[in-house]
């Protein structure tokens, strides 16, 4: 059975960082690419970042410069780096599990297997 189960969240100041992990089992994660996603309260879920089986990666503008992902296939995780972070980067985020090798995508529709999430807080 296919599971991902994110870690690493919690409350940071602006300018700080926080390094979220995403946890995968059940399935062949060396074939899969990874998203990351984050829905703040009243906001639509919006696609951070995607890494492909390959490593290849792709940003959203809004974070393009400040968050890195990265995997770890000996692990079977993904991580996404979060850097500079801004209030505006408070939201729950989730990391999504797509069965398409050497590609990604950071379109939520594209994505059946989600993880429960983790909330990120950026305060002072």
């Amino acid at each position: 059975q296919l599971q991902l189960v994110e870690s690493g969240g919690g409350l940071v100041q602006p300018g700080g960082s926080l390094r979220l992990s995403c946890a995968a089992s059940g399935f062949s994660f060396d074939y899969y690419a990874i998203g990351w996603f984050r829905q703040a309260p009243g906001k639509e879920r919006e696609g951070v970042s995607c890494i492909t089986s390959g490593g290849a990666t792709n940003y959203s503008d809004s974070v393009k410069g400040r968050f890195t992902t990265s995997r770890d296939n000996t692990m079977n995780t993904v991580y996404l780096q979060m850097n500079s972070l801004e209030p505006a980067d408070t939201a729950i985020y989730y990391c999504a599990a797509l069965g398409v090798r050497n590609f990604c995508i950071r379109t939520a529709a594209w994505y059946g297997n989600w993880g429960q999430g983790t909330q990120v807080t950026v305060s002072s």
